[in-house]
Order: structure tokens, then C-alpha cells, then sequence
């Protein structure tokens, strides 16, 4: 097998633009509804918009490689890490480590890669990991850097990364790269190609002996970012795992060659879905406080808490729909309470009633906003349908 770093163009990455040209000009558009419309937030909506899509984030990207992080803790070290108020709750290394790195990732978005920025990244990944040789710095183990699966005694080889000894020079390379072909830099690139390519880029060098998939990810973020001109709360990682075996194997029909322009149909659908998600997202928290401040005292204590409760499943809504039997739990109430609680909730209203007697739900009075899956056609247009992911693949 020969790997695309083995090739005589390497790291000459070549594509189409003309099949990405629309996509580019609809993310461009999208980032431009999306800076309006999060301007339009109060403060403490910006806050909890920031704290959300970045623990979103955190944890979604920790998932994609397995790893299930508790959300509570996630969320109180991203608020402890932005400055803002938390509730002191102990946290463990793995939920620390990954708040970190986001809320690095956040802040100094603007600024150029380097060697430092990647290094304390994985420093911060791999907080509390004592299993490790290198943290905080590239591989240097003399064996090959394999991506495999299956059995351990006939395992498949997906990808070999270069060895380490080629890790320095190529990333110098990579570094080099990223930054000329930042807005600013000498050798602009859109958007999304620059970040397909980036992610594609660093996963085949794939530096670390781990936290690879996570900073390759970062840095995918970082690029759009730069190229928007605003801190990173698109939901690229949460778009990703909910299409993980697709994301897998568009890496992998492409580590072959240096023509990337099928790995980049991908990754620039995916991003435009993950700005689509992050825009419901800010349109969904417009509309909460509009419900709250009508419902303003006009709520008891229970009712509060259910609906705040239903609010925070986000735009997409309470999975199945708030029942009665979920408003006894939340509220620790009896059932006839629930039943004349949910009635006054639907005069005032802040739930809508769908369906009867035992398949009755409830739902906020609020628009719901589902985001349909993206693709790029083969002659570069996007086409938005339940099925797109697996038309793609």
C-alpha cells in the first residue's frame, strides 16, 4: 500500500474548487447571519450560547474517540476557565484537560499555529495520563504509527502514519502552511477548503502518540474561525460524531492520494450543517428569553422547573416530548398536581399540548428547529435531505 505522504506531490494537496465554489460563498453568507444574529443576544444568552456549544463541543470531540465525559463537569470548567460564576464542583483530569484546550482554542483563535500551541494542547488532552512516553511533545517511538481494527492477531490497516523521525520536518511544514494560508498570510485559502485540508493534513502526519483526532479536529476550528473573524462555537464536532462512520471512511478513501477533493465535499457539508445546528441554536435561545420574560411571575416554582428543564434540550426539543409522568419526576409532585400543573402551563402559554389521554406530550412554546443532514452533489450544489449522508457515502 502507498500512503499519500509516500507520494512525490506530497504535502501538494490538489482539489476542484469549482465543485466547492458554492459551498464556500453559503458558509461565507451563513457566518455572516450567524455573527448578526449572536450580536443580537443579551450577555448572559452570549454566555450560556458560548458555554453550551463549547462543552457541546468538548464532549462531542472526546466521544468521536470513545471517551464519555460527564457534562456537568465539563460545563463547570469551561465557566471556571471563561471567568465566569460555577459551582466549585470537583472535576477529574479527563473533563479539566479538554475544557482547557476549548476555551485555549476560544481565546487565541486569531493567533498563529505553532509548535507551543500544539504542544500545550496535548499537554492539556493528556492531563493526568501516566501511560504515555510523550506529553507535550511529537512521537518519537522507533516502531509505525498504525490506524487499525479487527482482530489482534489479523488486524486491518487502515493508515500508516510517517515515522518519527519525519514528524519535526513535517510539521514544520504543516505550521508553515496553516499560517500562510491564513486570511492575512501570503497564500490565502476559503474557508472551508483551508480547514478540510488542515484537518486531512495533520491526520496524516499524525504527530502525537495520542490526541490526535481532538487537536486535528481544534485546528479545523481554528481555521474557520480565522476565516470568519470570530471566536470558534461552531458545532463541527457534534456534526462530526453524529456522522462518525462516514467521517471515518471519507479519511480513509483519501489517505491513498493527494487529489482531495471527495474528502473536501465532505468536510465542507459537514461544516455548513454544523453552522446551520449553532445558528438554530442562537435562534432557539432568542425565543427562550422572549418566553421567559412573557411568563415573567407568572409560573410556581414546579412549573419553572419543568419548563426550564424542557429548555435546556435545546432547539431540537425534549426527546419524545414532556409527558406527565416526566413532570412527576422532575418535580417530585403527584400525579393530579401534574395534570392541573401542565393544564395552567398550556392556558399560559408556555407548553403546547399534542396527542390524548396516555399519548399526550408537551413541548415549549417555541418554534422547534431541526437541521437536515448536507451534501455537496457532483456538480457542487448543495442538497439537503434526510438521506444525504448516505448518498454521499
Amino acid at each position: 500500500m502507498i500512503w499519500n505522504w509516500q507520494r512525490s506531490e506530497w504535502p501538494n494537496f490538489s482539489w476542484n474548487p469549482d465543485l466547492l465554489r458554492k459551498a464556500e460563498e453559503q458558509f461565507l453568507l451563513g457566518g455572516g447571519v450567524f455573527v448578526g444574529t449572536f450580536n443580537h443576544l443579551a450577555v448572559d444568552d452570549k454566555d450560556q450560547l458560548t458555554v453550551e456549544t463549547l462543552s457541546i463541543e468538548a464532549m462531542t470531540t472526546s466521544e468521536i474517540e470513545g471517551e464519555i465525559l460527564d457534562r456537568a463537569s465539563v460545563q463547570s470548567s469551561i465557566r471556571r476557565e471563561l471567568g465566569l460564576g460555577t459551582d466549585h464542583r470537583g472535576v477529574k483530569a479527563a473533563e479539566q484537560g479538554i475544557a482547557e484546550m476549548t476555551v485555549d482554542l476560544y481565546r487565541s483563535f486569531d493567533e498563529p499555529l505553532s509548535n507551543d500551541v500544539l504542544f500545550n494542547w496535548q499537554r492539556m488532552l493528556m492531563n493526568g495520563r501516566r501511560d504515555l512516553k510523550n506529553i507535550g511533545g511529537y512521537r518519537s517511538d522507533k516502531g509505525p504509527m498504525q490506524i487499525v481494527s479487527g482482530a489482534i492477531h489479523n488486524p486491518t490497516v487502515h493508515f500508516e502514519a510517517p515515522p518519527s523521525t519525519d514528524v519535526p520536518f513535517e510539521m514544520t511544514r504543516f505550521i508553515d502552511w496553516f499560517n500562510r494560508t491564513a486570511p492575512d498570510g501570503p497564500l490565502p485559502l476559503p474557508a472551508l477548503t483551508r480547514a478540510g485540508i488542515a484537518h486531512f493534513y495533520f491526520e496524516c502526519i499524525h504527530p502525537f502518540e495520542d490526541g490526535n483526532g481532538r487537536i486535528g479536529r481544534a485546528i479545523a476550528e481554528k481555521a474557520l474561525a480565522q476565516n470568519l473573524g470570530h471566536p470558534p462555537i461552531t458545532a463541527l464536532a457534534m456534526t462530526i460524531l453524529a456522522n462518525r462512520k462516514a467521517y471515518y471512511d471519507a479519511l480513509v478513501r483519501n489517505n491513498t492520494e493527494t487529489e482531495a477533493t471527495d474528502w473536501l465535499r465532505w468536510f465542507a457539508a459537514t461544516a455548513i450543517e454544523a453552522q446551520r445546528r449553532t445558528t438554530a441554536l442562537i435562534e432557539f435561545l432568542l425565543d427562550k428569553t422572549r418566553l421567559l420574560d412573557h411568563l415573567r411571575g407568572q409560573l410556581n416554582v414546579r412549573q419553572e422547573k419543568a419548563l426550564l428543564r424542557v429548555l435546556r434540550e435545546g432547539p431540537q426539543g425534549f426527546k419524545g416530548g414532556l409527558s406527565a409522568g416526566n413532570y412527576v419526576t422532575i418535580t417530585g409532585t403527584s400525579a393530579a398536581t401534574a395534570t392541573r400543573d401542565l393544564a395552567e402551563m398550556v392556558a399560559l402559554g408556555a407548553l403546547v399540548r399534542n396527542g390524548e389521554r396516555r399519548h399526550t406530550r408537551y413541548r415549549a412554546n417555541i418554534s422547534l428547529r431541526s437541521v437536515a443532514p448536507v451534501m455537496i452533489d457532483e456538480q457542487g450544489h448543495l442538497v439537503e435531505t434526510k438521506t444525504a449522508r448516505e448518498a454521499a457515502t
